[in-house]
């Protein structure tokens, strides 16, 4: 670089004499593209957001929440795995995000992994010959399904199962319980009666997966198809705004904006 380019402009020199304390605009240039750099970085190798578009995954996950998830713990474990990013593998129970033909990306718990003999019985998942602990489902109202409530189905009567799955399952029925093979995990929704997982579908691949959810970073009020609870709250809040028409306070509108609460919860 020749001496003259070192030299600073009179703007800049007028800058630096009436703010002495203040950054110059090339250093703040610099830091602006390093937050950047830094934020697609984030963005691309280790969090991306991620909206629940649905009820399946209820009361864990509703709708309108917004997430921020990991996508390298999944990765495949490399040199520097042990000290820089928590690598690890997909266990039972991990909410998981992964690719799916329609939408495009699905998210829902693993339930059971490679080697594990699973079935469901009046909507209970019995796993390895035992009752499966699961606080975290619910059980919304719903009509019953056969298929989906006693699982695997003995006789295909569900046409919302996949055809390709009911084949490829009757493979791998032994004594009445389902065998997942390697490299596949079986997955479900929590919200149990409104959810189409792997018991219409089938398994998902372990190249599949990409992701896990981390925090809830934002999330919006909206209604519930399925959460009665939910909709018999809504119906009442509903009722009061027409009494108070448009003197309500601007307070409470704010309040049923979103769902604070649940600003920053950590899923699990």
């Amino acid at each position: 670089m020749s001496t003259l380019a070192r030299v600073p402009s009179p703007l800049m020199q007028r800058w630096a004499h009436v703010h002495p304390h203040l950054p110059t605009l090339p250093q703040v240039l610099a830091s602006l593209l390093q937050t950047v750099v830094v934020a697609v970085f984030v963005l691309t190798f280790l969090l991306q957001p991620f909206l629940i578009p649905s009820e399946s995954m209820e009361r864990t996950l509703l709708v309108g929440d917004f997430l921020l998830f990991n996508k390298q713990i999944y990765a495949p474990a490399g040199r520097f795995s042990q000290w820089l990013l928590p690598y690890r593998s997909v266990q039972r129970g991990d909410i998981i995000v992964f690719h799916h033909s329609q939408p495009p990306m699905l998210i829902k718990r693993v339930v059971g992994v490679p080697g594990d003999r699973l079935r469901i019985s009046d909507g209970h998942v019995i796993l390895n010959g035992a009752v499966l602990e699961e606080p975290y489902a619910a059980f919304e109202p719903a009509p019953p399904v056969f298929a989906r409530d006693n699982f695997p189905p003995t006789i295909y009567t569900d046409p919302e199962i996949d055809p390709e799955w009911w084949r490829q399952m009757q493979s791998l029925i032994r004594n009445g319980e389902l065998v997942v093979p390697p490299g596949e995990y079986f997955v479900l929704g929590d919200n149990r009666n409104h959810s189409k997982d792997s018991r219409f579908w089938g398994f998902v691949p372990r190249q599949a997966i990409i992701a896990r959810p981390l925090v809830i970073y934002f999330s919006l009020s909206r209604p519930s198809s399925t959460d009665v609870e939910q909709t018999a709250q809504l119906a009442e809040r509903q009722a009061a705004d027409g009494k108070l028409g448009h003197e309500r306070d601007l307070a409470e509108r704010l309040a049923g904006f979103a769902r604070w609460r649940r600003i920053f919860h950590v899923v699990h």
